[in-house]
């Protein structure tokens, strides 16, 4: 059962691992914000950049799959 389902998980658990990695980039940058005491606008610039690349990821997931399905 595992090996028909190998590419399913393996898909899974890369998309896990992608969504694990911005939460901890999140983090980090918001550490360094309060550490380093940035202006509000200076972090509204970095959470809309960090935003833009997130949704910029999940907008190629959705393209992708739309393209490889056909529609």
């Amino acid at each position: 059962m595992l090996s028909e389902h190998y590419e399913t998980i393996e898909i899974l658990g890369t998309n896990i691992a992608i969504g694990i990695l911005f939460l901890l980039i999140g983090l980090a940058i918001q550490d360094v914000l309060t550490k380093s005491n940035v202006p509000k606008f200076g972090r509204w610039f970095v959470w809309l950049v960090l935003f833009l690349g997130c949704a910029g990821f999940i907008a190629k997931g959705i393209i992708q799959v739309i393209w490889e399905a056909g529609i």
